[in-house]
C-alpha cells in the first residue's frame, strides 16, 4: 500500500481517485508521496522512503527543488490546471488598473446611507473617470499556459497585444491568436505597451526580473500587472516607480508590506486560482501523474527530471534515478547482463544534472540485485515496479 501525506487541504475528487492500495491523510509517517498546495517544504524533512511530492498548482516556490533532485525524489506540478482561473483575475486586474474602480468602491462605502447618497455619486464620480482598454497595448511577457490564454482573451476585448516568450512550446504558437504582435525582445515590450502583464516562473535568474532598469524603458504611467510570482518585482523599484509616476498602477497578486497603503497599488490576498474548478482540475492532475509514476514510473510534468513515459509490456520494471554523467547507461547495462537480466524495454531521459531510466525484464529481480545496480557510481535512487 502506498501512503501519501496531505499537506493541505486537497479537492475531493481528486482524493476519490486513489483506489484502495493507497492511504492518505495529514498525519502519516514513512509516506512515499506528497500532495501540496501552498504549505512550504523547505524546512521539511524528506523521508528516505520519499519518492515524489505532487504540488496541486503550477508554482514550485515552496519546494526545495535542488534538495529533491539531490534525493531522487521527483517534484510534479500541475501546468495549465488553474490557467483558466488565473486568466480571470488578471482581466480584472486589467480593469481595475485603468478604471478607478477600487477607489470608487471605498468611497462610496464612506457615504451616508441618511444624506442622499445617490445624488452624491451622481457628482462624485467624475473624480473616477479612467480609460477603457479597448485600443489600448498589452504587453505579456511568457506564454505559457497562462500567458497565452491572457493574451487571447485581452485580443477578444479589442486590445493590441504584444507577446514576449523565445521559449514558447509549439503547441502554444498554434494556439496564439494571430492578431498577436510576436516581438523578439522585452525591450520592445516595454516601449511599446501602455500595460504590462507578467507571466513567467519564479527562479533565481527571473527574481527582480522588473527594475529600476525595466521601469526606464516603460512608458510613463504604464499599469503593470503580476499575477505571476512576487518575487518577479523589485518592490524599491516599484516604489520609485509609482512616486515618480512612471508606473501609473500596480495590480499584484501578491502583498508586500513596502508597498501596502500606496497610492496607486491595488493588492489581491493570493485568489489567482482560488476558484472551485480549478482547485479541482489540480487535484485530478496531481493524484493522476503521481499514481502514474508511484505504479508505473513514468514521468509527466516534473520541475526537476525529464519526461520519461514508456507503456507497461514486461514482467518487472525497474525505475533508475541517476546524476547525468558519461559511461552511466553503459555500467547499466553492463550490470544487467552480469545479473543475466534481459532488457526487453529501455528508455532514458535527461535534465541538466540528472536522468531518468526505465528498463522492463521478464526475469526475477532479487533485492541483491537492485542493490548491485545501487552500488554503480551515479546512481542515486532504484526502484523495482511489479
Amino acid at each position: 500500500m502506498y501512503k501519501i501525506k496531505l499537506m493541505n487541504k486537497i479537492a475531493d475528487n481528486g482524493l476519490a481517485k486513489f483506489d484502495d492500495n493507497y492511504d492518505y491523510k495529514e498525519n502519516i509517517d514513512d509516506e512515499d508521496a506528497i500532495i501540496v498546495r501552498s504549505a512550504s517544504l523547505h524546512d521539511y524533512d524528506l523521508k528516505p522512503n520519499l519518492k515524489a511530492i505532487a504540488r496541486a498548482g503550477a508554482g514550485v516556490n515552496n519546494i526545495p527543488l535542488d534538495k529533491c533532485a539531490a534525493d531522487g525524489v521527483v517534484v510534479f506540478n500541475t501546468p495549465g490546471a488553474n490557467a483558466n482561473a488565473v486568466k480571470e483575475l488578471v482581466i480584472c486586474g486589467l480593469l481595475l488598473s485603468s478604471r478607478k474602480i477600487v477607489e470608487a468602491i471605498e468611497w462610496a462605502k464612506e457615504l451616508d446611507p441618511n444624506d442622499d447618497p445617490a445624488k452624491k455619486c451622481e457628482k462624485g464620480k467624475k473624480n473616477f473617470v479612467g480609460p477603457e482598454i479597448a485600443g489600448k497595448k498589452l504587453g505579456v511577457i511568457g506564454l505559457g499556459a497562462i500567458g497565452i490564454k491572457v493574451a487571447n482573451a485581452a485580443t477578444d476585448l479589442e486590445m493590441d497585444v504584444y507577446g514576449y516568450d523565445p521559449y514558447i512550446s509549439v503547441k502554444n504558437a498554434w494556439s496564439l491568436n494571430k492578431q498577436i504582435n510576436p516581438v523578439a525582445s522585452v525591450e520592445e515590450i516595454y516601449k511599446t505597451c501602455d500595460y504590462i502583464s507578467i507571466h513567467i516562473p519564479a527562479i533565481d535568474k527571473t527574481k527582480d526580473f522588473l527594475n529600476k532598469d525595466a521601469f526606464a524603458q516603460m512608458k510613463d504611467g504604464v499599469k503593470v500587472i503580476n499575477f505571476a510570482r512576487g518575487s518577479l518585482v523589485n518592490d524599491k523599484d516599484m516604489l520609485e516607480a509609482l512616486e515618480s509616476g512612471k508606473v501609473g498602477k500596480y495590480v499584484s497578486d501578491f502583498v508586500v508590506g513596502e508597498l501596502m497603503g500606496k497610492e496607486n497599488v491595488i493588492f489581491i490576498p493570493h485568489l489567482g486560482a482560488s476558484t472551485y474548478e480549478s482547485e479541482e482540475n489540480c487535484a485530478s492532475m496531481a493524484v493522476d501523474q503521481l499514481t502514474d509514476f508511484l505504479e508505473n514510473g513514468n514521468i509527466i510534468n516534473s520541475v526537476n527530471f525529464p519526461r520519461c513515459v514508456q507503456a507497461r509490456e514486461s514482467k518487472v520494471r525497474i525505475c533508475i534515478i541517476n546524476k547525468n554523467i558519461p559511461n552511466i547507461l553503459a555500467s547499466i547495462s553492463t550490470m544487467f547482463a552480469e545479473l543475466e537480466l534481459n532488457i526487453e524495454n529501455m528508455v532514458n531521459r535527461a535534465k541538466g544534472e540528472y536522468a531518468y531510466t526505465l528498463i522492463d525484464t521478464n526475469d526475477d529481480v532479487d533485492k541483491k540485485m537492485l542493490e548491485k545496480i545501487r552500488a554503480i557510481n551515479g546512481i542515486i535512487k532504484v526502484r523495482e515496479i511489479k
